[in-house]
């Protein structure tokens, strides 16, 4: 990795076997990163940056000023996310095993033990969004195996930190981001079909905006929506 500064905006630079460039600008801080084709030089690399800055201002000051939600506590009253939907938390302790459920559209009720950690409940309530997220990938991935033709060898559900998910084109293993469930379903079923797409072409190329502007039209909305949204 390598690190180019302009106007006091430190931007990572990553050298990669693709044919064309691309410039991110990731939340919470605003990290700005350059994945560049490998046979780019760097002062072309920097010339590319300078042209984009204003850009990369504006991208910084939006990510940055947007509504965060305070560190998370674990107690009744706290607001969560699932698909898209904010509830309230509401913590009851019991003497049973520990288990979420569902109160209509408002409520998201936690049994714990008496006297569990911060840390205890926080698991309790990611595996529980690791268990929905399973159900609700199970049949989008089946759904776009069918209308792409791929064919996916495993994928799995894991906490990943600046990808919503990831596809190794040569062993068709496909990860998605557990973050996911708490996104709208739509956004999580553009990030299914981005994904599989690489199957088709690897690079995010012409040839891969094609296939998403044929098969999900407004892919480009869902993916600001799902970048924009704050959980």
């Amino acid at each position: 990795m390598e690190y180019i500064n302009i106007n006091n905006i430190n931007i990572e630079v990553e050298y990669k076997p693709i044919k064309n460039i691309h410039l991110s600008v990731y939340p919470p801080n605003g990290r700005v990163h350059i994945s560049a084709p490998e046979t780019m030089k760097k002062e072309s690399v920097r010339l590319y940056a300078i042209f984009k800055l204003s850009w990369v201002k504006r991208q910084i000051e939006k990510v940055q000023n947007q509504e965060r939600q305070t560190p998370r506590e674990y107690v009744s009253g706290e607001n969560h996310y699932f698909k898209g939907l904010r509830y309230r938390l509401n913590v009851i302790e019991r003497n049973a095993s520990p288990k979420i459920e569902l109160q209509g559209r408002r409520y998201i009720k936690m049994y714990v033990r008496p006297g569990s950690t911060i840390e205890k409940k926080e698991e309790v309530l990611r595996e529980w969004y690791r268990d929905e997220l399973k159900q609700i990938l199970k049949p989008m991935v089946s759904k776009w195996e069918n209308i792409l033709q791929v064919k996916v060898s495993y994928w799995e559900v894991k906490q990943m930190k600046t990808l919503w998910g990831s596809c190794n084109t040569r062993t068709k293993r496909i990860i998605f981001n557990l973050e996911l469930a708490k996104k709208p379903v739509y956004c999580i079923e553009y990030i299914v079909t981005h994904e599989l797409a690489h199957l088709i072409e690897r690079l995010h190329n012409a040839t891969f905006t094609a296939l998403l502007d044929v098969h999900l039209p407004d892919w480009q909305r869902l993916k600001d929506e799902l970048n924009e949204f704050t959980v």
